[in-house]
């Protein structure tokens, strides 16, 4: 993978910490405004990246960028990708995918008849105790109550109450507790059982946004609730309770740091298994493997994942009157 990065926010600087541990990955190229040019600079010379350019479109242009990875604010997740596809990039782009439906089967479509890899950078979907927790969930017998929690005060907060409003909080780009941070519950509830039968999303509003908010799913046999919140904070954990037991993962959606297997009147079974310290190692390599193999079928099922997960955000914002820029009707 010849990786060319759009973005110089924090979550690049995550990528950035670990992504020389893995061979297949070469850094290219990095692209940000004009304004960053210092930090491009700094951030050039400190992880050996090729190139550094204040234009995206002249970094799509260099032939020796395969492969797009989009860190950027959500609102130009869109724009951003279908940019680089129309390019004959493959793009691993930031969670969430898009601010809506209608743009995500945009860019699916585009990417699966172009042949190009388009993947969505979620750490859970990719993450070793994610996938050992789903061997488990056979020894819960019928499932009864889903609870999860991701909740962070958002160092970003404090400034919105004073009347600034940063990306994290700001409709018009796509903003909010749902979209930031209880993404990460619905991409393991729906990885774990598909899509629910009902989605009721109750936010907490301030200026049009929603600061935290529960998120309701009905899957018929048994109920799931996810709360996601940007203006306080809990332990983060996730249950999932069934007849013969239950799991209790620990820490917060993006990392599950381990979990427990507790058979009704047993133990519990502590369950760890990571393969690296950073949250963001394991899609990395899944992503370097996908790309260098051309594993379209795996792309397919990852998009119609993405698709399910979209489409109950999409459900959620419908049931709370949630409207973000991309959505607002032209008048």
């Amino acid at each position: 993978m010849k990786l060319g990065i759009a973005g110089a926010g924090n979550i690049v600087m995550d990528l950035l910490s670990f992504v020389d541990e893995i061979s297949g990955i070469s850094l290219q190229a990095i692209s940000s405004k004009p304004d960053h040019q210092e930090k491009l600079l700094s951030l050039q010379n400190q992880f050996g990246i090729s190139r550094i350019y204040n234009n995206y479109t002249e970094m799509l242009l260099d032939d020796e960028v395969d492969t797009v990875y989009i860190g950027l604010p959500n609102h130009l997740h869109y724009s951003y990708t279908k940019e680089a596809l129309l390019r004959g990039k493959h793009v691993i782009c930031e969670k969430p995918f898009t601010s809506n439906l209608r743009e995500f089967l945009e860019l699916k479509q585009l990417a699966l008849q172009s042949g190009l890899v388009l993947i969505e950078a979620i750490t859970n979907q990719y993450l070793n105790n994610y996938l050992l927790m789903k061997e488990y969930l056979s020894k819960l017998g019928p499932v009864k109550i889903v609870e999860c929690n991701y909740s962070q005060y958002s160092s970003r907060y404090d400034a919105f109450q004073a009347g600034q409003v940063m990306p994290a909080f700001n409709p018009e780009m796509s903003g909010g507790a749902l979209m930031d941070i209880n993404i990460y519950n619905i991409h393991m509830v729906v990885g774990f059982f598909g899509s629910p039968g009902k989605v009721e999303y109750l936010a907490n509003m301030d200026r049009g946004i929603d600061t935290s908010g529960i998120l309701l799913l009905d899957y018929g046999n048994f109920k799931c609730v996810c709360i996601g919140a940007k203006d306080s904070t809990a332990p983060n954990a996730m249950n999932i309770q069934g007849v013969q037991g239950y799991l209790r993962m620990h820490g917060s959606a993006n990392i599950i740091d381990s979990f427990d297997y507790v058979a009704n009147k047993e133990k519990p079974v502590q369950v760890d298994h990571k393969h690296h310290p950073h949250r963001m190692y394991d899609e990395f390599i899944a992503f370097e493997q996908i790309i260098r193999e051309k594993d379209m079928d795996r792309v397919s099922r990852m998009l119609e994942h993405s698709e399910r997960v979209m489409r109950v955000i999409e459900q959620a914002k419908q049931s709370a009157g949630l409207v973000f820029g991309p959505d607002k009707p032209e008048y």
